[in-house]
C-alpha cells in the first residue's frame, strides 16, 4: 500500500498525504500527473488516494471499485427516526438517550451512526474496524463529511474509531463497559441489494465469530449483547441468542440478555 494524491492536489491535500503516509507507516508517492492505475501497477500495490474532499481506497485489480467512506443507510434511516418510526437495531439493543454502545465489527458505520444518534450527547459509542486502511478512512469520514442534517453530523462526530480486530481488542476492555456489544460481521454471501456496502466487501475482515469472542462480550456488556447476521444462520443457536425474527428480512438480530 502507498498514499498518493487526486489529480490537482494543492498543499493541503499533499500535506494530509503526507500526514496519512507517517501515520500508516507506509510510503507517500507524488503523482506527477500519472494515473493512479500507472502508480499501482509500477509499484504493485494498492493505493489510499487523499483527494480535497475525501479518501479513497483503490485496488490493483481492473473492474473493482474504489472503497471512500459515506453514511450510506444512515441518513434516511436518521430522518425517519425523527419522523417517529421504528429502527431494528435501536429496538434490538433497546437503546436510549445516554447509553455506551461498542461496535466490534464497524464496516461502513451505519449502525453506529444510528447507535450514536439513539444515545445523544449523554452516551458513548466505540466502533472497532480490523483493517486500518478502513480504519483511516473512517476516523477521517466520520469528522469530516457534511450532510444538510445536522443530526447526521452530530452522530457521526461522537464515534471513536478504533483500529483493531473483534476477540483481541475486547480482551483489553474491563468487565461491564459497555451498556451494548453489538457484532455485525461481513457476510461472506452478499444479501443486501444495496450497492453502498460492496466496495468495502473486497477489504472486509472475514473472521468468524467464536465461542470466545461471545463470552468475551458477554464479559464486556452490562445489559445485552447484540448479533445481526443471516436469518438462516447457526450461530444463533449455537452462541445462546434469541431470535428477534423480522418477516420477510434477510438478516435477523440475536440478543443475549444480561
Amino acid at each position: 500500500m502507498f498514499v498518493t494524491t487526486c489529480g490537482k492536489a494543492n498543499l493541503e491535500v499533499i500535506d494530509k498525504a503526507h500526514q496519512a503516509a507517517e501515520t500508516l507507516a507506509i510510503s507517500y508517492i507524488p503523482r506527477k500527473k500519472r494515473s493512479i492505475r500507472h502508480h499501482m501497477t509500477t509499484h504493485n500495490q494498492d493505493c489510499l488516494v487523499i483527494g480535497k474532499e475525501r479518501i479513497e481506497l483503490h485496488r490493483r485489480e481492473e473492474n473493482s471499485e474504489p472503497f471512500f467512506f459515506h453514511p450510506n443507510s444512515a441518513s434516511f434511516r436518521i430522518k425517519r427516526i425523527m419522523r417517529g418510526e421504528k429502527d431494528p437495531l435501536i429496538e434490538a439493543a433497546d437503546l436510549i438517550e445516554g447509553m455506551s454502545f461498542l461496535d466490534c465489527t464497524l464496516g461502513l458505520a451505519s449502525d453506529s451512526i444510528i447507535a450514536s444518534h439513539a444515545v445523544g450527547e449523554k452516551g458513548k459509542v466505540v466502533g472497532f474496524e480490523a483493517n486500518k486502511y478502513i480504519s483511516y478512512i473512517l476516523q477521517n469520514g466520520l469528522r469530516d463529511w457534511i450532510s444538510p442534517l445536522g443530526e447526521l453530523n452530530s452522530a457521526m462526530n461522537r464515534i471513536n474509531v478504533i483500529n483493531g480486530e473483534l476477540k483481541e481488542e475486547l480482551k483489553k476492555i474491563p468487565d461491564d463497559a459497555f451498556d451494548v456489544v453489538y457484532i455485525d460481521p461481513m457476510f461472506e454471501e452478499a444479501i443486501t441489494e444495496s450497492h453502498g456496502i460492496n466496495p468495502i466487501r473486497q477489504w472486509a475482515s472475514y473472521t468468524g465469530i467464536t465461542r470466545e469472542g461471545i463470552e468475551e462480550a458477554k464479559r464486556v456488556a452490562k445489559k445485552r449483547v447484540v448479533l445481526k447476521e443471516h436469518y438462516q444462520s447457526p450461530l444463533f443457536k449455537e452462541m445462546g441468542f434469541d431470535v428477534l425474527k423480522r418477516p420477510s428480512a434477510k438478516f435477523h438480530f440475536g440478543v443475549i440478555q444480561l
